[in-house]
């Protein structure tokens, strides 16, 4: 058997009408939806998830975010927005590195942010970064790090002091540094070589 039902075949969706984006500045957000715009999306039933998905994963500043239908014909995008945690130079160019692992161009004028010597891959001075988050050290008392073919780090202070790390640097061989330095306060050094075990060299 079969039906005809003419009220259902006439039937039409609204397309989507209202595009909210939140997370980011103004003009970022009002970017991101005359982007979305331009995807033609038809009603909110059939949106095509990837093609924005696809859009939002190409933005740098994006660390996260979250997308909302609200029926019948609105979408609600919320982004956390990535940190910036340091700045390097790649191919003659200022960048800056997020949170999320991205090289962002350097359009904010982030000069507080420690910048990096030598051409880490990202994934290895995040690793890095961690390492240092769970010593006694902050990372804002860090004003430049050195990477080295050896794939050594150097860490320069705030207050003018250098670092020298081994090549398999962990959180003790940081925390054992900390502890030397909370303990010689009027010293005159300039550098502190930890690069043997249990040593530390002036």
């Amino acid at each position: 058997s079969s039906t005809n039902n003419i009220s259902l075949n006439n039937l039409e969706f609204q397309k989507v009408r209202n595009i909210e984006v939140s997370g980011l500045s103004e003009i970022e957000n009002s970017l991101i939806i005359e982007k979305i715009k331009n995807l033609n999306l038809n009603n909110i039933f059939f949106i095509n998830k990837k093609e924005i998905n696809n859009l939002m994963n190409s933005n740098p500043l994006i660390e996260k975010y979250q997308i909302f239908k609200s029926y019948p014909s609105a979408i609600k995008i919320m982004i956390k927005k990535t940190k910036f945690i340091a700045k390097m130079n790649f191919n003659n160019e200022m960048f800056v590195i997020g949170s999320n692992g991205k090289l962002i161009p350097n359009n904010f004028q982030s000069t507080d942010l420690p910048y990096i010597f030598g051409r880490p891959e990202i994934q290895e001075f995040l690793i890095f970064k961690k390492i240092i988050d769970q010593s006694k050290f902050s990372f804002e008392e860090i004003d430049s790090l050195y990477f080295f073919p050896s794939k050594r780090w150097d860490i320069k202070l705030k207050n003018n002091i250098l670092l020298k790390l081994s090549n398999n640097s962990t959180m003790a061989s940081l925390n054992y540094a900390y502890e030397f330095l909370e303990n010689n306060t009027t010293g005159k050094f300039t550098t502190i070589d930890i690069r043997i075990d249990n040593q530390i060299i002036l």
